[in-house]
């Protein structure tokens, strides 16, 4: 009995590559996009209650391109009643203050440049007025071996803040309910502290790598249905 082999044409050949090509084409995405996405200064908790305290942390995974961070300049929005930065000896720190005696910025130095690949984060004790606006914006000014990044940009009314290429980080101010003082506040960074990479990452970067997935996936369906009606 005799046996026949396979031998792919150049056609077919060529219909293999664009089906392998489409497949790394989506995993590149879905890997890319939320490495993107996620380049931001982020703050967490993104949310406090007026009149009360909490911690937020400001983290970062990347610095300026390719060049690590060496220094993060945040400063500090008006309707803040006290602002206590966090010791940490992975950094020094820098308080800059107001002629009303009320802290204006604060400087977070590394002791050792954080790796483009590594993620950083300092955190500050904030105080909230009964009477703090809604929305904090918390301009930094990421600063790098070779380069400075500021993110500093606001979100206009309607506006998407994600559209933005460089957006500040921002907390919402909740009303007192008067159901317990804190314990809204609280309640956050105690979820940051024992969750922060994922009270730090956005869930853009996610939906965004998944959306990158299912590109790569419907290119190759494609691909193999037209493979089967030309062969």
């Amino acid at each position: 009995m005799s046996r026949s082999t396979f031998s792919p044409t150049p056609a077919r050949s060529h219909r293999f590559a664009r089906v392998a090509a489409a497949i790394a084409g989506g995993a590149l995405l879905a890997v890319a996009v939320p490495t993107m996405a996620s380049a931001h200064v982020t703050v967490s908790p993104d949310q406090l209650v007026a009149g009360d305290h909490g911690v937020l942390t400001f983290a970062f995974s990347h610095g300026c391109e390719n060049s690590p961070t060496t220094a993060l300049r945040i400063t500090m929005p008006e309707g803040l009643a006290s602002v206590s930065p966090t010791l940490d000896g992975d950094w020094t720190i820098d308080v800059e203050r107001g002629e009303d005696g009320l802290v204006s910025a604060v400087t977070y130095t590394a002791l050792s440049p954080v790796p483009t690949d590594l993620r950083g984060a300092v955190s500050m004790g904030v105080g909230l007025d009964e009477d703090t606006p809604d929305s904090l914006a918390f301009p930094v000014e990421q600063k790098c071996v070779d380069g400075t990044t500021e993110w500093t940009q606001i979100a206009e009314n309607g506006e998407d803040p994600h559209s933005l290429d460089a957006p500040a980080p921002v907390v919402t101010v909740a009303a007192a309910t008067g159901t317990g003082h804190g314990d809204d506040a609280t309640h956050g960074a105690d979820a940051a502290a024992e969750y922060p990479a994922a009270a730090a990452e956005s869930p853009w970067g996610m939906i965004l790598g998944a959306g990158g997935l299912v590109a790569g996936l419907a290119a190759l369906v494609v691909s193999v249905l037209a493979y089967r009606r030309r062969s």
